[in-house]
């Protein structure tokens, strides 16, 4: 017993004896409101609205690009063109894609572990 709570003897309850306070009561309390300034909310909206990453468009575009070449690709090999054939064709189709997607092919430097500088 502790401080007048609880039982004198555990035995036969099938508890411990340990008092413990009840952590599913649902207290009735108003929590404080905190109201946004302007400037905060301006901040935030400014947040949510951004522009998408241009380095992720841009890659996505070259997927696209890169699909549309495999796929005359695989076309190509079952209609039995040679090899060289179809490289040379390929790679006309694929800059002929990149030329109207508006794709730059920019050479970033890399280091030796091929992390950008």
């Amino acid at each position: 017993m502790y401080n007048g709570i609880g039982l004198t003897t555990v035995r036969g309850s099938g508890t411990n004896g340990y008092v413990t306070r009840n952590l599913s009561q649902v207290r009735n309390h108003k929590d404080k409101v905190d109201y946004k300034s302007e400037e905060e909310l301006k901040k935030l909206d400014a947040m949510i609205s951004r522009t998408p990453n241009s380095e992720l468009l841009e890659h996505e575009r070259k997927r696209k690009v890169e699909l549309k070449c495999i796929e005359m690709q695989e076309l190509m090999e079952e209609q039995g063109y040679t090899a060289d054939e179809i490289e040379k064709k390929v790679s006309t189709f694929r800059q002929m894609l990149i030329d109207k997607e508006g794709i730059s092919e920019k050479v970033i430097e890399k280091d030796e572990m091929g992390r950008p500088m």
